[in-house]
């Protein structure tokens, strides 16, 4: 029972509807109790030839059997309802719980393990705050005043002569209780690998079939298949031995009833209307005995999904949300910023300085693996640097300022960037949801992608389906940037994500940022060190060190990293137009 306790805030927010809902499933056991005795009264008048009261009777049973429908319906809407709004608020606080981790969580929990917590694990607690309260309340309720009516108003040594075969019940329910836990936790376990395969074997469909490695995946899914099937299979085969073990043991109660009561008969101890409302007292027995089995199970179930659940509810925020202060400047300003990975030995960055005033342009440059999207992940802070106070934005650290304050300042253009299931206008309008038609056009414009996007099949109302699959990847950046264009961020973020289009584009699209972003500061990362030819200052990172500072002038003059790499891809381009 534990798992109450837990949920025990939630029970006592919402304290007036489970009363009600109880206060009803209540009267709902009494009229319940109150059919064999009048069943029982019915006997005995029939016997009697009181045919008049034999017919009252019947019209009591009919005027119960109304009221019990009406009942159990009003608790059913009342009880399920209630248990609803807990699936609907574990899932929202689910939500909000992910949207304020940054990047370190993500790395060490699968997308499909977290969908699964929101979706099934979240379920199975649901459930516990619903059919569990029925299963526990209604159960007990029926079995105690049952107890009552076949002890105290029929016959007491009858009754213990009834509930004989209860024990081997009771531990029967403890064994298969404690089996299902761990077994059903084990279910979760392996939904869990299932779902995070299927999405990524969704996702890396393309991939897979390039490679023609369909076979292999289907062997390994089917592998995954196999062991998430056998741990449910093994849950259903403990939780199936509920119904024989009740049957048995209700069973032999029931045996051992009527050689109780013919004995009791035969000496004159009790009536045969007395012993058939006894029985049917002992056949509403039955519902209380799978109510407890039911319970037990839903409790191991919600159990084991709560531990998963509480625990993604209850990690900390990897990015600490604390900051006071509102935006008023935005000049960017670094000293000496370091940063390594959490269980690396070896820094990421170390020692990098910039100084990047509002409207002015900065450009990142360097080999693979040089810290340069690690740094744009410090600077809107999806990790946090060794030493925050190394990272200005204005007169205040970054770290002083709320995270959607900071973030909103950033317009950030990823290398792989991210489109909903929406229409092209809804993705590039997603920042400002209510921008005019004119506005949406003019920041694809910017982005060079008006032209692709008129020869779309509908336009700007093409939907560009899952992560972006109808649009080609040059695509895809230009309708990113376009989207990060019509935000009113101050500071633009280009990671790197031009890399796909060809050069006239990329040209294109420059020239026209820097007739357009006069008030807006630019940082460019780029491999193709054309695109950094135009900042105010370009900074060439070396394994996390800053290896080069200065403008492009400045850093050609020098027989450095970033001249050797200009030379390179010139010559580059100079073949590729000659052929």
């Amino acid at each position: 029972m534990q798992l109450f306790q837990q949920l025990s805030w939630f029970f006592r927010e919402h304290w007036r509807t489970y009363s009600v809902a109880l206060l009803l499933l209540s009267l709902v056991a009494m009229l319940n109790l109150s059919i064999p005795w009048l069943v029982g009264q019915s006997v005995d008048h029939l016997t009697a030839g009181d045919n008049q009261s034999h017919s009252r009777i019947l019209w009591l049973l009919l005027g119960c059997a109304l009221a019990i429908y009406v009942l159990r319906f009003t608790w059913r809407q009342i009880l399920f309802g209630t248990a609803y709004r807990l699936g609907n608020l574990l899932r929202s606080r689910f939500y909000q719980r992910l949207t304020r981790q940054g990047d370190a969580f993500y790395a060490e929990h699968n997308t499909g393990d977290l969908m699964a917590r929101a979706t099934n694990d979240i379920d199975a607690i649901e459930m516990a705050a619903g059919e569990g309260i029925l299963s526990g309340f209604d159960g007990l309720l029926t079995f105690v005043l049952v107890m009552i009516m076949m002890a105290a108003v029929i016959d007491w040594r009858l009754t213990l002569i009834a509930l004989l075969p209860f024990p081997v019940m009771a531990f029967g329910f403890h064994r298969l209780s404690n089996r299902i836990h761990h077994q059903f936790n084990e279910a979760l376990e392996q939904f869990s690998a299932l779902n995070d395969r299927t999405q990524e074997a969704l996702s890396g469909i393309r991939m897979i079939r390039a490679l023609g490695r369909e076979q292999q995946e289907f062997d390994d899914y089917a592998a995954i298949t196999h062991r998430a099937a056998k741990a449910n299979y093994d849950v259903a085969r403990s939780e199936a031995l509920f119904d024989p073990l009740i049957f048995l043991c209700m069973s032999a109660s029931l045996l051992l009833t009527l050689a109780g009561g013919s004995w009791l008969i035969s000496t004159e101890q009790l009536s045969i209307g007395e012993l058939t409302g006894f029985t049917l007292y002992l056949g509403q027995l039955i519902w209380p005995m799978w109510a407890f089995g039911w319970l037990l199970n839903i409790i191991e179930r919600g159990s084991a999904a709560w531990k998963r659940v509480d625990a993604t509810l209850q990690t900390p925020d990897s990015i600490k949300d604390q900051g006071q202060q509102p935006v008023s400047e935005t000049s960017l300003t670094a000293e000496a910023l370091s940063f390594t990975y959490p269980g690396s030995e070896t820094p990421a960055l170390q020692d990098v300085s910039f100084d990047l005033p509002p409207g002015s342009r900065l450009g990142i440059a360097g080999p693979t693996g040089a810290g340069k999207s690690t740094l744009i992940q410090l600077l809107m802070r999806y990790r946090e640097a060794d030493s925050p106070q190394h990272l200005r934005l204005g007169d205040y650290a970054v770290a002083d300022y709320p995270l959607q304050a900071l973030r909103s300042c950033f317009a950030w253009v990823p290398q792989d960037p991210f489109l909903f299931s929406l229409t092209v206008a809804e993705n590039i309008a997603l920042s400002q949801p209510d921008a005019n038609p004119e506005a949406i056009r003019h920041a694809a414009w910017l982005a060079s992608v008006d032209e692709d996007i008129e020869r779309l099949p509908k336009g700007y109302d093409t939907p560009v389906g899952e992560r972006g699959v109808t649009l080609s990847g040059g695509q895809r950046q230009r309708v990113a940037l376009a989207r990060a264009l019509l935000a009113p961020a101050p500071v633009l973020v280009l990671d790197d994500s031009l890399s796909a289009v060809d050069l006239d584009t990329e040209k294109r699209i420059l020239q026209r940022l820097q007739q357009a972003s006069v008030r807006r500061s630019l940082i460019v990362i780029s491999h193709r060190l054309s695109a950094l030819r135009d900042c105010d200052s370009i900074l060439v990172l070396q394994h996390g060190h800053p290896d080069e500072t200065g403008t492009h002038e400045q850093l050609l003059a020098t027989d450095g990293w970033y001249s050797r790499m200009w030379t390179y891809q010139q010559m580059e381009e100079e073949t590729d137009v000659s052929h």
